[in-house]
């Protein structure tokens, strides 16, 4: 049971990574470790941080996507540049850049989104210095939101600790 425990801690330390860097699951990852252990101890173990994983998982999904929107709009990008954005991302994860031999699909999710965002600004806008300051708009943004999610993520496990450690032997 104590290795299964320290085990589970470890997924959720990989979780708490995952809420800062791209394609790595964070607070899911999180959440279903504590499902686990609920399940293996029973859930009243986890009555608690369960329910809060559950919130902030649904709330760090919130934060992912407002922050980065309030960081385009801080920035005054128009929809093209939005646009531009989602495609870039989309292109960065299964396009060319995943074929790169180093980074792959991590610098795809990076990259994509700040290329798209120049392209489809500079459509617009025909200006190459409001396309990259929109493009720095969605990139603060977005490395906010992974920020305020990884804190939410210490957050959680750290509830998980308080709770079942003293019940671990």
């Amino acid at each position: 049971m104590l290795t299964l425990y320290w085990l589970l801690v470890a997924v959720m330390v990989i979780g708490i990574i995952g809420a800062v860097v791209p394609m790595i699951p964070g607070m899911s990852l999180i959440a279903i470790a504590i499902f686990i252990w609920g399940a293996v101890k029973g859930f009243s173990s986890v009555t608690i941080v369960l329910p809060l994983a559950i919130v902030l998982l649904v709330v760090s999904l919130g934060i992912d996507f407002l922050a980065t929107y309030y960081g385009a709009k801080q920035a005054g990008v128009s929809k093209w540049g939005q646009l531009g954005a989602v495609l870039g991302l989309v292109i960065g994860i299964l396009g060319l850049l995943p074929a790169l031999p180093v980074g792959g699909p991590i610098l795809g999710i990076l990259i994509g989104p700040m290329l798209g965002a120049i392209v489809g600004e500079f459509l617009y806008r025909r200006d190459l210095k409001v396309a990259a300051k929109a493009a720095l708009g969605i990139v603060v943004g977005s490395v906010v939101g992974n920020l305020i999610q990884g804190l939410l993520a210490i957050v959680t496990v750290a509830v998980f600790l308080w709770t079942t450690l003293p019940s671990v032997g």
